[in-house]
């Protein structure tokens, strides 16, 4: 019997319950000790706080936490930058765009150029827009005449007083 009481005690040990321990007597039987209560509910625990810690003793709150920190540290180092970037691409795209638009001016001016190198030309242009003649040309202005205004124009352009008063000394009805 003393044989299965010892494998007993030594099996309860392997198991890891841990508060009792098998320890020979002097008669060199093994008795089992007990471990006061206080020793007990330390290393319970000790074992709830081995396994809440994770890596480096540190708890997985506070792994999410400096996690956090860290992400928002990246987003924050990466977040004027980027801004910079788009700006600068949108000031890129505006400034191409303006330069297409003074290539197309100077490339129409270069044509109007051309254009009036011709002295033809140019002799056409003084005739229409300044009324230039030649030597011994007679130059005649022809002026159509201009209708009369009517009362809806008459009365558009004078002050509402004075069409009151048109009204009222004339005894016509207003427009």
């Amino acid at each position: 019997m003393p044989a299965a009481a010892d494998e007993r005690a030594r099996t309860r040990g392997d198991r890891g319950r841990g508060a009792s321990a098998a320890r020979p007597n002097a008669a060199g039987r093994r008795t089992r000790t007990r471990e006061p209560q206080l020793t007990r509910s330390r290393s319970r625990a000790a074992g709830v706080v081995a396994a809440t810690t994770g890596f480096l003793g540190v708890s997985s709150t506070r792994r999410a936490a400096v996690l956090a920190v860290v992400v928002c540290a990246l987003a924050l180092t990466v977040a004027v930058p980027l801004r910079n970037y788009v700006a600068q691409r949108q000031q890129l795209s505006d400034l191409t765009h303006q330069q297409q638009q003074i290539a197309a001016e100077v490339d129409r001016l270069n044509q109007e150029r051309a254009r009036l190198s011709d002295p033809g030309q140019v002799e056409a242009e003084a005739r229409t827009r300044l009324g230039y003649v030649k030597p011994g040309e007679v130059p005649y202005i022809v002026e159509l005449p201009v209708p009369p205004p009517s009362p809806e124009e008459l009365a558009a352009g004078q002050p509402w007083f004075q069409r009151l008063w048109n009204v009222v000394s004339e005894g016509s009805p207003a427009p």
